[in-house]
């Protein structure tokens, strides 16, 4: 008997990658591309990017399928009308699933429902909905042509991410209040619209989006008013301040992509969100099963909306101090250590006389392309934010537990 796995629908897992809208800055070798730097292999071809999708053999996991089924609806799919899916629901088939898993001859007899428009149904849902094995050179011909890399505006920064922000990842600035998160969103999305020209949505859930010093950044990037203009059109914001509202945002995003549905002339490139503790962290005050759940919906909504419609996408989390080691670490605990792919401490350096500095210093903690324990210092606090300087930037890497080795690199000028 033939096995059909079944794709999550939006917000699920699994996913084909057959929606991924073309990569940023005009494809590879565009603005804001980067072909110097990246694995060897992809820098041979001429690409932006590294990585692979996801397994697309796997199961639909048990936990998922409640989320998973896809309501019938009219224009789902040809054949499908308003009325078939009246009869269908009086017989208790609502998803597609209930409708693929179904005895056909049974369907049609209760129903009142021609056989062979439900076969034809199926066969077009089953096409839509199911996961097709993918050989690796077709995936990596499709990583090609779909994926990019977007600068964040500052040459440090870069570096410490190789090479900037991945359409496809979710990105995670953690780090104490007062350490620069929104700064340092501020600056990428000034810096994305403006110089890459790509459309960002700023989802404020923490009240710091600040519209003054979103134009100060952008006036730091050019003088001429129609530029300023246009570069502040391009950025959408959203104020958000609970769990409910921002998943509604992020659903609504979802509608926008998938309509193509954009404000401003051309699909958004680059999602903010300041900060998903702010609106999780409420939910763990008293029946923690419900917040985890909805904590793992938004997980699963940001990752799937990153890889579905080729996203860059940043977080912002806050920090816990671990009880027995005494380390800065993520909050949010392990079952949200899998939505970032990258994930960037933040943490303010202490000026003369231990008054507060406009450095930061910024350290990769988790990354598939970099060595962990990278440091970059920047400068949140000037004019332009995250301004150019010379830095220092140092990375530890352990081959054994007596002999640390450390790897240094020069960026610039060591000061």
């Amino acid at each position: 008997m033939a096995t059909t796995m079944l794709l999550l629908p939006p917000g699920g897992w699994l996913h084909s990658s057959r929606h991924s809208t073309a990569a940023a800055v005009g494809g590879f070798g565009g603005r804001g591309c980067h072909h110097h730097h990246g694995p060897p292999a992809l820098r041979s071809e001429g690409a932006c990017l590294h990585g692979v999708q996801p397994p697309v053999s796997c199961a639909l996991p048990p936990w998922a399928r409640g989320r998973a089924m896809v309501m019938l609806q009219a224009g789902l799919c040809p054949g499908l009308t308003a009325e078939m899916i009246q009869l269908l629901k009086a017989s208790g088939i609502r998803t597609v699933v209930d409708l693929i898993s179904s005895d056909l001859e049974e369907v049609a007899q209760k129903c009142s429902l021609s056989y062979k428009a439900l076969v034809a149904v199926r066969r077009v849902l089953l096409a839509q909905f199911s996961a097709f094995p993918i050989n690796g050179v077709h995936l990596y011909e499709e990583l090609k042509s779909s994926m990019a890399i977007l600068s964040t505006g500052n040459k440090s920064l870069d570096t410490l991410l190789d090479s900037g922000l991945y359409t496809g990842e979710v990105m995670e600035l953690m780090g104490a209040p007062g350490s620069g998160k929104t700064q340092v969103c501020l600056s990428i999305a000034a810096s994305v619209s403006h110089s890459l020209k790509q459309n960002v949505l700023f989802i404020d859930s923490t009240g710091g989006f600040t519209a003054s010093r979103l134009l100060q950044l952008v006036q730091f990037r050019t003088e001429e008013e129609e530029e300023q203009v246009e570069a502040l059109q391009r950025i959408q914001v959203a104020h958000v301040f609970d769990i409910y509202k921002m998943l509604a945002a992020l659903q609504e995003l979802r509608h926008c992509m998938s309509q193509q549905v954009v404000c401003s002339g051309g699909p958004v490139k680059l999602l903010v969100v300041d900060s998903v503790s702010a609106v999780v962290c409420p939910l763990f005050g008293g029946r923690q099963s419900e917040g985890l759940a909805l904590m793992m919906q938004l997980a699963r909504e940001l990752k799937t909306l990153a890889r579905e419609f080729g996203l860059a996408t940043v977080v912002t989390n806050h920090v816990t101090r671990d009880s027995s080691s005494g380390h800065l670490k993520p909050a949010l605990g392990r079952s949200w250590s899998f939505v970032p792919s990258t994930r960037v401490l933040l943490e303010r350096s202490q000026g003369a006389l231990g008054k507060a500095s406009t450095q930061c210093i910024a350290s990769l903690t988790k990354s598939p392309r970099q060595p962990t324990g990278i440091k970059v210092e920047l400068d949140i606090g000037g004019y332009g934010a995250l301004e150019e300087r010379p830095v220092f930037m140092s990375a530890v890497v352990f081959s054994s537990k007596t002999n640390p080795i450390e790897l240094v690199y020069y960026v610039g000028v060591l000061l």
